[in-house]
């Protein structure tokens, strides 16, 4: 079985500062390091549409959006939040990154492959329904998960979220939505110090402290993911795949290794089986290393494989 690996050009075209740590060379990292594996013969590889403004609109405010549009900059930049700068090409690639969750759920609904890989930036997990934070600009995850509510009728899905950093934008957004089951693994006390205190029966936050390893983090997905998972029936699962919890990332204090991330594909690939054909739409979020993070998507989408 294949998996489908969407992307495009213009997700590069959204240029940061020369410190910024969100840049370009990440999904060179990643394609370099599919081409060395050879894991290029085993994955078909395709461009994303581009998001519209209505399909923002399911998981967005209007008048955020509107204003994203509007602010866009044709020179220069500007900054949305502390982190998270907008250049002449980032609404295209944001809008790019989007489309490629969008066409990802298109292709596993239609059957053509029912698991897909979304190397794309700018991230998306920690923008909320109604403003841009922590590098992202609009959730790419969340609006593909509504689009699949939408077009495709879904009544349930899942979304899985192991960046080292808390998913707030994800759970702003579907804090009141019980069609959606949010799990997410995040260090904690660590930016953007939201999560820790959530009660809600379907979001299941899991912080951790700094240092945790690979072996305490497999035991929270197993011992509290994987059944509420099983208990939910997802129609289709989704992955925020952020790899900067990897032990080589200094964006974050977690020890986790490509092994881990290999072995979490395995797990939701099984349960996609088991409740929704198969189907598994995983998006790329965090990991700021390149060398780990190219390691860490090749592992993980030989594990979905």
């Amino acid at each position: 079985m294949s998996i489908t690996v969407f992307s495009h050009p213009s997700c590069m075209q959204h240029q940061v500062t020369e410190i910024h740590p969100e840049e370009p060379a990440r999904l060179s990292a990643i394609n370099d390091q599919i081409i060395r594996s050879g894991l290029e013969l085993a994955i078909t590889q395709r461009d994303g549409q581009q998001a519209t403004k209505e399909q923002l609109y399911h998981a967005h405010d209007a008048d955020y959006v509107n204003d994203i549009f509007a602010r866009a900059p044709q020179e220069d930049h500007i900054w949305l939040d502390p982190d998270t700068l907008m250049t002449p090409g980032s609404l295209n690639a944001a809008l790019y990154a989007v489309g490629c969750g969008i066409s990802a759920v298109d292709e596993v609904m239609q059957g053509a492959n029912p698991r897909a890989f979304c190397a794309v930036r700018p991230p998306g997990h920690h923008a909320c329904y109604d403003k841009a934070m922590g590098f992202c600009i609009f959730n790419n995850i969340a609006v593909a998960a509504t689009h699949a509510l939408h077009a495709h009728q879904l009544e349930r899905v899942a979304i899985v979220d192991f960046d080292v950093h808390h998913g707030n934008g994800t759970e702003d957004i579907f804090t009141n939505d019980e069609r959606v089951l949010l799990c997410s693994s995040f260090q904690h006390p660590f930016y953007p110090d939201t999560g820790a205190d959530t009660i809600s029966p379907h979001i299941i936050n899991s912080p951790m402290p700094a240092g945790t390893g690979g072996t305490e983090w497999r035991a929270e997905v197993e011992n509290r993911w994987l059944p509420a998972l099983d208990h939910f029936e997802p129609q289709l699962i989704f992955v925020s795949a952020g790899f900067d919890g990897h032990a080589e990332d200094d964006m974050g204090n977690f020890n986790l290794r490509e092994e881990d991330y290999h072995w979490f594909a395995k797990q939701m690939k099984t349960l996609a089986e088991r409740h929704c054909d198969g189907r598994v739409v995983a998006m790329l979020e965090g990991g700021y290393d390149h060398s780990s993070l190219g390691r860490s998507v090749v592992a993980f989408i030989k594990g979905l494989i």
